[in-house]
């Protein structure tokens, strides 16, 4: 509730005060009447138009520089030193406080004969990370009204054959459905040909494979949950996965490097995934590079490509409400299962939910020679991104010690949240949101 001035104020000291004011100005004009106005100083409007225009923002930016570069050097000296041990290769992005402060490349594109150096702005498979932006679509659907998270997921698979499985189940990894990776090496005739996901819910119809156990019985994170919610974008939208992606959250976040990898059904399957870093097994004597494959062509749950820099575009968006009223998005950083003794962290939609770190939220990804991590700390407005082409390296271990680390923090930015309106030249559609007042 907004706070107004109380009206029970007594009238009589109102009067009071209004005949002491009188008073006082009388008292001032007999002063200033009996001074010399030729002995004052008149300053015209043209001397005030004169002086200088000061940048704000620069004061700031200046006072931080120094802070910012101690803390740029530390996170530096920590892949610098990754690099060295294990061979670290690939991309990061540390931002605090809405500002990057680090974004650099480590290592080659080309692994095998060490060469093409990796630039900070290459697009890289992000794996399960996928996972937390086909969430938000749903999201998107559900403030649009178009589904309901507790309705069988039947109103918009209607052949599906299993009952009782929602839209909320799917994004908690609680149906207990059985993996399609499993149905699909048994059952699939020629890996030359594409396996999408309309195969995967024919499948799952003709050979109706039996469940770990009964939707909301238990939770197991699997692939096939996020891969039928993509599929159920597919079907309420009536656009395909990719374009529902591109028109509801990457053109309106300026995510020019970001979108959905599609295969044609009609073609077989390409040797390689053109345009991106190439990923890399690294469990031989020789780095091999890891081929386009049949099961690359379900999407929802992998096969989005991106690069740092949009990914944290699309994380500030989460943050200010850009995509979301806060009501509907609020909703992904809720546990969707009780509390477990045997399971340490929980998992609300499209983001890993850490115990041990209160008010942090994560994911990370493997799929095919692609390692990604994606680490948000909502308290201290910290994110770190990691992409790589790599089958094997550093562990989690090291970026949750930069998101924990203490020293040298950075002020808060005195930026507004808007920086890609000026990139793309354009306005940002869903500002209405940015202008939501809070009541207190």
């Amino acid at each position: 509730m907004s706070k107004r001035i109380s009206s029970s104020y007594p009238k009589s000291k109102f009067l009071i005060h209004g005949l002491q004011l009188v008073t006082i100005i009388i008292i001032l004009i007999t002063y200033l009447s009996s001074c010399s106005n030729k002995d004052n100083t008149i300053i015209e409007p043209e001397v005030v138009k004169a002086l200088p225009v000061i940048n704000v923002d620069s004061i700031f930016v200046s006072l931080d520089e120094e802070i910012i570069n101690r803390k740029a050097a530390s996170i530096d000296k920590v892949f610098s030193n990754l690099r060295k041990k294990v061979g670290f290769n690939g991309t990061v992005l540390y931002a605090e406080k809405g500002r990057i402060i680090y974004n650099k490349a480590w290592g080659f594109a080309d692994i095998r004969n060490r060469r093409n150096n990796l630039n900070a702005d290459d697009r890289f498979q992000l794996s399960s990370v996928s996972k937390m932006f086909t969430a938000e679509a749903i999201m998107i659907l559900k403030n649009e009204g178009k589904i309901d998270y507790d309705t069988d997921i039947r109103e918009y698979i209607p052949e599906f054959p299993y009952e009782g499985i929602t839209t909320r189940l799917l994004l908690n990894h609680r149906s207990g459905l059985p993996r399609y990776e499993s149905l699909a090496d048994a059952q699939w005739p020629d890996r030359k040909k594409p396996f999408l996901n309309e195969d995967m819910i024919e499948y799952y119809v003709i050979h109706k494979p039996n469940p770990y156990f009964k939707p909301n019985g238990g939770f197991n994170y699997s692939n096939v949950n996020y891969a039928l919610l993509a599929s159920i974008i597919e079907r309420t939208s009536a656009m395909s996965f990719a374009d529902y992606m591109k028109t509801k959250i990457f053109e309106p976040l300026g995510m020019e490097d970001s979108y959905i990898y599609e295969m044609d059904p009609n073609n077989n399957v390409s040797q390689y995934i053109e345009d991106i870093v190439q990923g890399y097994y690294m469990d031989r004597r020789r780095p091999m590079q890891a081929p386009n494959e049949y099961l690359n062509g379900v999407k929802g749950d992998k096969m989005m490509i991106s690069n740092t820099e949009d990914m944290f575009k699309f994380m500030t968006a989460v943050d200010y409400g850009l995509l979301l009223p806060d009501t509907i998005q609020d909703e992904a950083f809720v546990p969707g299962s009780p509390k477990s003794k045997k399971r340490k962290d929980n998992y609300g939609f499209g983001w890993r939910i850490p115990s041990k770190y209160p008010g942090c939220y994560y994911h990370y990804g493997w799929w095919k020679a692609y390692r990604s991590f994606f680490i948000r700390d909502d308290v201290n407005d910290k994110t770190i991104i990691v992409l790589t082409n790599t089958s094997k390296g550093p562990s989690s271990e090291h970026f949750w010690k930069i998101i924990n680390d203490k020293t040298n923090p950075i002020p808060e930015a005195s930026v507004n949240i808007t920086y890609w309106e000026a990139k793309i030249g354009s306005r940002f559609p869903y500002s209405s949101y940015r202008n939501r007042i809070t009541e207190e």
